[in-house]
């Protein structure tokens, strides 16, 4: 925590996994969870629902943490454009313009071996 959020409630996103986009494509197809930036999108949409169920927004959010996995579709390499698309989408924007922190972490593979993307959110209550 830093000075700006000490003594402040605090919400912890934890593992939040990429949505169905298209349930009616095949269980392992990539149509089924998307590319990277259609994961990361799908997830930062299920964090600001979560997010708002406890009423806060995604301009509470001070830390990101997500975690990546090489996409065999673009060269085997992980796909960190994609996910900066996602974050830019939502993140640093003129109805959101705030950029909290981040650290984007590549690992071997994730829970679904269809999953490209896992992020982590830790949000802090307004001060009073």
């Amino acid at each position: 925590m830093n000075s700006q959020t000490a003594g402040r409630a605090t919400v912890w996103i934890s593992g939040t996994t990429p949505p169905v986009v298209k349930v009616d494509a095949p269980a392992g197809s990539r149509e089924r969870f998307g590319d990277t930036h259609a994961q990361a999108a799908g997830i930062l949409k299920a964090i600001e629902t979560q997010l708002v169920s406890q009423g806060l927004t995604m301009k509470d959010v001070v830390y990101l943490r997500a975690y990546l996995v090489a996409d065999k579709a673009k060269e085997a390499k992980i796909d960190v454009a994609g996910w900066n698309a996602a974050y830019s989408e939502a993140f640093g924007t003129t109805a959101n313009p705030t950029k909290p922190a981040r650290s984007t972490v590549g690992v071997a593979a994730l829970v679904n071996a269809d999953f490209l993307v896992e992020v982590e959110a830790f949000a802090a209550f307004p001060a009073p």
